[in-house]
C-alpha cells in the first residue's frame, strides 16, 4: 500500500508538472513563395526539455536550424520559491510551393513524457512584386513604393468590410475598417469615418496604437492594421448605403538626387521625404429586409438567436411599504445593446419606480424596484418576451413562471388612532381616549326566513282583505239599519211579538181580576193586532181563511194556524156567551201565549241568513288560508347564538363568526344577526366582510342605528375614499324618511291607517249630519295618503333588499379593467377591500361596476360579494 501511494503521488506530481509545461509555436501567417521565414517553438515550464523533435515536412525546405536558446528564473513570493525555465528552438524555412499548409507539431520530451505543440497554418502566396533576399522582418512589403516617389493604390488602400450584406431589420452586422499598405508609413491625419445613417452603431474596437500584421490579398502580401470595428444594427428596411471612409497617410519615400560622378554618390545620393496620400474605402450598400407581420405584443425589436430570460425577486416575503425589486435578465446573440425592458404587470397597488438597466455579458439586466402598499397574497403574472429568430425565420416568445409574493400588514404604518377625537376647552369637556365599534346584541332576536317580509306576505293580504270586508259588512249593516228604520210595516212586523206580549200582560191583569168580558176583548185585540203586524195585513183582508193561509205561507204549521183560528173563535164566542168560568179564561190565556210564540219562532226560521252571517263565514274561510309564519326558534339556533355570543365575549372572534354564520346557513336572518357577524369580522381584522354584513343589516332594517354607526366606523378604516355624486334633495329626504322605521313596522302602520281610512269612509257615507260627513271625507283622504305612504316605504325597503345591484370588494387589491378581458383591456383604476360598488351589467364571470362618483369599469365576480 505504501508503494502504491508513493507511485500515485509521484505520478500526480509528474502530471502536475506536465500540466504546467506548454509548447507554443510562432510563425508568420502569410509568406511569399520565395521568402525565408522563421519558425520558433517556445517551451515554458518548471523543467527544461531533455529532447525536442520536429520535422518541417515536404511543403517547406529547412534552410537552417534548429538554434536552441534557454533561460531560467527564480522568484521568492511570501517565502515560497518558484522556478521557471524557457527553451526556444528556431528554424529557418522556405516554401516549396504556393498554397495553405499546416506545420507539423513539435514534440518535447520532459522527464520521459512527451508534450506536443499546437497546429499552425501558413499561407504561401506567389507575390511577383516581392524582392528576393529580403528577410522576414521586412518581407518586401514596402519594396514596391520604396524605389520611387509614387504610391499607387495597389501599394496602399483602405477597405471597409461587412460580414453580411443581406440582413433583417434589427440584425447585428459587424463592420471592420482596415488599412492595407506596402510602404513606409510615418503617421496619419484627417481621418473621416462613416456616419452609418440608417444604422444604430456602436464602436467595439478603436485601437490607439495601430499594429500591422501580415495578410494576403490575392497574390500579394500586405501589412494590414485594423483601424475601427463597429456593430451596426439597421433601423429600417431597404437598401442602406454606407459612405466611404477617408484617411490621409504620411509616407516616407525615397527622392533620388543627380549624380556628381563621385565614388561616394552611392552612399549619399538618395534622400527620404514625407508625402501625404489620401486613401478612401469604397461605398457599401447593405440590403435590409423588413420583419414579417404578426409580431407578438411582447416584441420590442429584439432580433438574433438563442435568447434566454431569467426572472427573480430580491424578496418574496415582505411587509407593506417595504421595498423590493424584480430582476429580469435577457441574454442572447443579436442586437442585445438595443434590448428594451419587457412589460411587467405588477399586482394592483404596487408602486413601481423607474427601471434600472445594467449591461451584462451578452445581454442586459432590468431591475424593477417596487413598494407594496396593501397586504395580502399576490401573484406576479408570467412575463413574456419575444424576439425574431434569424435562424428559424420566425418570432419566438419566452415566458417566465408566475412569481408569488407575500405581503404582511405593517403594524407601524397603520392608523391606530382612527377616529380619536380630543375636545379641549376651558371647561375641560369630556375627552375621548379612543373609539371603537359598538358592542354586539346579546339577547336572542326573532329570526325570519331569508328574504321574507311582512309586506306582501299572505298574512298581510289576508288582513287587508279582512279590513276591507269588515268595512263592507259594516257599510251594508248600517245601510240595512237605515232601511229598517224607514220601513214602517217592517217595524210593525218586528214589533208585533213585543206588542202582543204587552197586550197579553193587560189581558192577564183582567184575568187576575176575573173580568170576563174585558179579558176576552183584550185577548181578541191582541190576536188580531199580532196577525195584522206580523203578516202586514189590512183589516179588510183579515178573514179567518186569509189569516190561516198567510200563516201557512209564512212557514207556520197547519196545527198552529188552526189553533190560532180556534182561539179567535173562542174569543168571539165568549164575548156573547155567559161566563164559562175562570178556568176557561186561564186556559185560553195560556193557549194564546204559546200560539204567538210558536208563530214568531216559525217565521224567524223561515228568514234567509243575514249579511253579517255571510261576512262571518267569509272571514272564517279566509282565516283558513296559510299565513307566512315566522321561523320557529329551535334549540339548535339558540345554542349557536349563545355559543357565538360567548366566543365574542371571550375574544375568540373567528369562532363567533362561524357560529353566527351557521345560523345564516340554515336560511335564517335578522338585522341583529348580520350586525353581530359584522362585529366579529371587524374584530378579526376582516374589514371588507364586516362592511358587507353591516350593509346587509341595514338592508333589512335601515333604521338600525348601531349598524349604521359601525358601518361608518369601518368605512373609515378602508383605503379608498370616494366622493359620491350628490342626489336630488327630494330623493334624499324620501330615503331618510323611509329609513326611520323597518319595513315590517311600516306595513303594520299601513294596516292601521287602512282601518282608520275604512272607518272614516263609513263616517262619510253613513254620517247622520253634514258635519260628520265632512270630517269623514277630509280626514279619510289624509289618512288614505298616510296609508299609501306607509305602503310605499314598506315596499321600497323590500325592493331595495331584493335588488342584487350592490356589492363590497373583498379582494385586498383589484384592478378595474376597461373591458371584460384580462389581456386586451387597460387598467383604469385600483380598488381596495371594503369599497362599495354598484353592479350594472355582466358578461360571463365579469361584472360592469360603477363607483359612487360615477366611474365605471369591469372586474371579475370572484373579487367581490353581493350585499
Amino acid at each position: 500500500m505504501k508503494r502504491l501511494l508513493t507511485i500515485l503521488m509521484l505520478s500526480m506530481t509528474a502530471l502536475a508538472a506536465l500540466a504546467q509545461t506548454t509548447v507554443k509555436v510562432q510563425a508568420p501567417n502569410v509568406v511569399d513563395i520565395n521568402e525565408q521565414f522563421n519558425v520558433t517553438f517556445i517551451i515554458e515550464g518548471d523543467h527544461s526539455p531533455s529532447d525536442f523533435q520536429w520535422n518541417p515536412g515536404e511543403d517547406f525546405q529547412l534552410v537552417w536550424g534548429p538554434q536552441k536558446g534557454s533561460s531560467s528564473s527564480v522568484s521568492f513570493i511570501n517565502g515560497k520559491t518558484t522556478r521557471s525555465s524557457q527553451t526556444t528552438y528556431t528554424y529557418v524555412l522556405m516554401p516549396r510551393k504556393a498554397g495553405k499548409f499546416s506545420l507539423q507539431p513539435g514534440v518535447a520530451t520532459i522527464k520521459g513524457e512527451e508534450v506536443r505543440s499546437g497546429a499552425k497554418q501558413i499561407e504561401v502566396v506567389a507575390d511577383s512584386s516581392q524582392q528576393r533576399g529580403q528577410g522576414a522582418q521586412q518581407g518586401g512589403a514596402q519594396a514596391g513604393a520604396s524605389q520611387t516617389g509614387d504610391v499607387s493604390s495597389e501599394d496602399m488602400f483602405l477597405r471597409l468590410s461587412i460580414n453580411k450584406n443581406k440582413v433583417m431589420v434589427g440584425e447585428t452586422v459587424t463592420a471592420t475598417l482596415k488599412l492595407y499598405q506596402r510602404v513606409n508609413i510615418a503617421g496619419f491625419e484627417d481621418a473621416k469615418f462613416p456616419t452609418f445613417n440608417g444604422f444604430w452603431s456602436q464602436e467595439v474596437q478603436a485601437p490607439t496604437n495601430i499594429e500591422f500584421h501580415r495578410e494576403a490579398v490575392g497574390d500579394k502580401i500586405y501589412n494590414a492594421a485594423v483601424l475601427r470595428v463597429w456593430n451596426l444594427i439597421p433601423q429600417r428596411a431597404g437598401d442602406i448605403k454606407i459612405d466611404p471612409a477617408e484617411l490621409v497617410c504620411l509616407i516616407n519615400v525615397r527622392a533620388p538626387r543627380a549624380s556628381t560622378g563621385s565614388i561616394f554618390d552611392s552612399f549619399f545620393q538618395d534622400e527620404y521625404q514625407t508625402i501625404r496620400k489620401r486613401v478612401s474605402s469604397s461605398a457599401y450598400t447593405v440590403h435590409v429586409n423588413g420583419l414579417p407581420a404578426g409580431a407578438p405584443a411582447s416584441f420590442n425589436g429584439a432580433v438574433g438567436t438563442g435568447y434566454k430570460m431569467s426572472v427573480s425577486l430580491t424578496r418574496d416575503s415582505l411587509m407593506t411599504h417595504d421595498a423590493a425589486s424584480l430582476k429580469i435578465t435577457i441574454t442572447g446573440k443579436g442586437n442585445t445593446a438595443l434590448l428594451e425592458a419587457p412589460k411587467v404587470n405588477l399586482p394592483p397597488d404596487f408602486e413601481l419606480y423607474d427601471v434600472k438597466t445594467d449591461e451584462v455579458s451578452g445581454g442586459k439586466t432590468f431591475e424593477y424596484p417596487f413598494i407594496p402598499r396593501s397586504h395580502g397574497e399576490f401573484d406576479i403574472e408570467p412575463i413574456q418576451y419575444s424576439y425574431y429568430d434569424i435562424a428559424a425565420g420566425k418570432y419566438v416568445s419566452i415566458d417566465s413562471k408566475p412569481l408569488h409574493i407575500s405581503v404582511a400588514r405593517n403594524a407601524s404604518a397603520g392608523s391606530e388612532t382612527v377616529g380619536q377625537i380630543i375636545q379641549g376647552s376651558n371647561r375641560k369637556d369630556v375627552r375621548d381616549l379612543g373609539s371603537d365599534i359598538r358592542f354586539i346584541v346579546t339577547r336572542k332576536p326573532s329570526f325570519d326566513k331569508v328574504g321574507s317580509f311582512f309586506i306582501g306576505s299572505p298574512l298581510f293580504w289576508v288582513l287587508t282583505i279582512l279590513l276591507l270586508a269588515a268595512g263592507t259588512v259594516l257599510f251594508l249593516a248600517l245601510r240595512k239599519l237605515d232601511e229598517r228604520r224607514a220601513d214602517v210595516a217592517g217595524t210593525k212586523n218586528r214589533a208585533a211579538t213585543k206588542m202582543a206580549r204587552k197586550r197579553l200582560s193587560q189581558a192577564g191583569d183582567f184575568l187576575q181580576k176575573n173580568l170576563y168580558t174585558a179579558f176576552y176583548e183584550e185577548l181578541h185585540k191582541t190576536l188580531l193586532g199580532f196577525v195584522s203586524d206580523k203578516l202586514t195585513m189590512d183589516a179588510a183582508d183579515m178573514s179567518k181563511d186569509n189569516i190561516s193561509a198567510k200563516l201557512i205561507e209564512k212557514g207556520v204549521s197547519e196545527g198552529t194556524a188552526s189553533d190560532f183560528i180556534g182561539l179567535l173563535d173562542a174569543c168571539e164566542y165568549a164575548r156573547y156567551s155567559p161566563d164559562s168560568g175562570h178556568d176557561a179564561m186561564n186556559a185560553h190565556y195560556e193557549t194564546a201565549v204559546s200560539v204567538i210564540s210558536a208563530i214568531d219562532e216559525s217565521m224567524r226560521l223561515k228568514k234567509k241568513p243575514s249579511a253579517a252571517g255571510t261576512a262571518a263565514a267569509l272571514a272564517a274561510m279566509l282565516m283558513l288560508v296559510p299565513f307566512g309564519v315566522r321561523a320557529s326558534d329551535s334549540n339548535h339556533t339558540d345554542s349557536l347564538w349563545v355559543a357565538g355570543t360567548q366566543a365574542y365575549t371571550d375574544g375568540d372572534f373567528e369562532t363567533a363568526a362561524k357560529s353566527w354564520e351557521s345560523i345564516r346557513a340554515e336560511g335564517l336572518e335578522s338585522p341583529e344577526l348580520y350586525y353581530n357577524i359584522g362585529n366579529a369580522y371587524f374584530k378579526s381584522g376582516d374589514v371588507s366582510h364586516a362592511i358587507l354584513n353591516y350593509e346587509r343589516a341595514l338592508k333589512l332594517d335601515p333604521s338600525y342605528s348601531d349598524a349604521r354607526f359601525n358601518l361608518e366606523f369601518a368605512n373609515n378604516q378602508i383605503q379608498d375614499k370616494i366622493e359620491e355624486v350628490p342626489e336630488f334633495f327630494l330623493e334624499i329626504w324620501g330615503r331618510k324618511a323611509c329609513w326611520l322605521l323597518p319595513s315590517d313596522v311600516w306595513a303594520i302602520f299601513a294596516l292601521l291607517a287602512l282601518a282608520a281610512t275604512v272607518a272614516l269612509a263609513l263616517l262619510f257615507l253613513r254620517g247622520r249630519t253634514s258635519g260628520m260627513r265632512k270630517i269623514g271625507f277630509f280626514a279619510g283622504i289624509a289618512v288614505l295618503l298616510c296609508t299609501l305612504l306607509c305602503l310605499d316605504f314598506a315596499f321600497w325597503q323590500r325592493t331595495d333588499y331584493r335588488k342584487n345591484d350592490k356589492a363590497i370588494i373583498t379582494r385586498a387589491v383589484t384592478a378595474v379593467k376597461s373591458s371584460p378581458s384580462g389581456e386586451s383591456s387597460t387598467d383604469l383604476f385600483v380598488l381596495h377591500e371594503g369599497t362599495k360598488v354598484s353592479i350594472l351589467d355582466e358578461v360571463g364571470d365579469w361584472r360592469n361596476i360603477e363607483l359612487a362618483d360615477g366611474r365605471q369599469g369591469w372586474i371579475k365576480s370572484s373579487e367581490f360579494e353581493e350585499i
